[in-house]
C-alpha cells in the first residue's frame, strides 16, 4: 500500500488556487437564461416576482414582433403560450434599445428568430408598470426553438 504526502507548501499553494479561482466569479453578474423548457413558466416568475429579478441580467430566445399600440411602436420577444381561449397567448418580454438614441436604433425583421439579453427594468404609462429588457444585444439566430411553449 503506497501513501503519499503533501507538503505543506503545495497544500497552501493548491488552496491559494482554490480561493482565487472561487473569487474570480464572485464579481460576475449572474445571467438569469429562460430556457425552452420552463420558457412560459419562467417568464411568469418574473413577472410575479418582478422585485426580485428587476436590475438582473436575462437572456431568452423568441421570435421578433413588433407591436402597436397607444400610437406607439413596441418591440417584443416572444414565444406563442396557451392564453385565455386556447392556444392564443405569448410569454416574453418588450425589449428596448436603452443606450442608443432613436435614430440609429436597428430592429429585426418580423417573426425573426433572435436572441435577447438585457437588464430588466420598468417604465410606467397610464399609472401602470411595464416590464421590459433594456438591451445590451440582440442578435438573429440561425438556429429556431420551439415557437409555442407549453410550459
Amino acid at each position: 500500500m503506497m501513501v503519499y504526502k503533501l507538503s505543506a507548501g503545495f497544500a497552501a499553494a493548491m488552496i491559494c488556487v482554490l480561493i482565487g479561482s472561487i473569487n474570480i466569479y464572485a464579481d460576475q453578474p449572474k445571467i438569469v437564461e429562460i430556457k425552452e423548457r420552463m420558457f412560459a413558466t419562467q417568464i411568469n416568475d418574473i413577472l410575479l416576482n418582478s422585485e426580485e429579478y428587476m436590475g438582473k441580467t436575462i437572456k431568452l430566445q423568441g421570435l421578433f414582433k413588433p407591436i402597436g399600440y397607444s400610437g406607439e411602436n413596441h418591440y417584443f420577444v416572444l414565444r406563442y403560450a396557451p392564453g385565455c381561449c386556447g392556444d392564443d397567448g405569448y410569454a416574453g418580454f418588450e425589449v428596448i434599445w436603452d443606450s442608443v438614441s432613436a435614430e440609429n436604433v436597428m430592429y429585426p425583421k418580423e417573426d425573426e428568430w433572435v436572441e435577447a439579453i438585457g437588464i430588466l427594468k420598468a417604465y410606467k404609462k397610464s399609472g401602470y408598470p411595464n416590464l421590459y429588457l433594456g438591451l445590451s444585444s440582440l442578435k438573429v439566430m440561425t438556429k429556431r426553438g420551439a415557437e409555442f411553449v407549453k410550459q
